[in-house]
């Protein structure tokens, strides 16, 4: 069966190797295909977090052109208030950027950013409710 609806999302990073660890570490993704693209003399990475067909593309290229906008994130979903707390200590003491935790109710839940080695904002969460507000859009469809 074809792949439909969205399947990916691309980041520009400025060294693959550093951004593969980071989203191994902090996301819990892994590399499911990689390639160097000889046409656009690139590295590319596709890491997943193997719960549906998503990829996060990594690009590599030259730093200038990973400019993150502040607000911009990828977010993930955590087991428990204490993962999300655990891995912002983690981060914490490798001298990452963090912001938070906060909790902020339903449906946003508690929350924090930890910025990767290019800027970009990943968003830690525990209990947010993707999923209910996906299931209530289908109801009324």
């Amino acid at each position: 069966m074809p792949d439909l609806g969205l399947t990916h999302v691309a980041l520009g990073v400025s060294d693959i190797n550093k951004s593969i660890s980071f989203y191994e570490k902090y996301a819990g993704m892994k590399v499911v295909h990689r390639r160097s693209d000889t046409i656009h003399k690139v590295e590319v990475a596709w890491i997943s977090d193997l719960t549906r067909p998503f990829v996060i593309v990594l690009v590599q290229m030259d730093k200038a052109q990973c400019q993150p906008a502040p607000s911009f994130h990828l977010g993930v979903a955590c087991k428990s208030r204490e993962e999300v707390d655990s891995l912002c200590h983690e981060a914490h003491s490798e001298g990452l950027s963090v912001l938070g935790p906060e909790e902020h109710g339903a449906p946003v839940g508690y929350w924090a950013f930890i910025r990767d080695p290019d800027g970009h904002n990943l968003e830690i969460a525990y209990g947010q409710e993707v999923n209910s507000a996906i299931a209530q859009a289908k109801q009324h469809e």
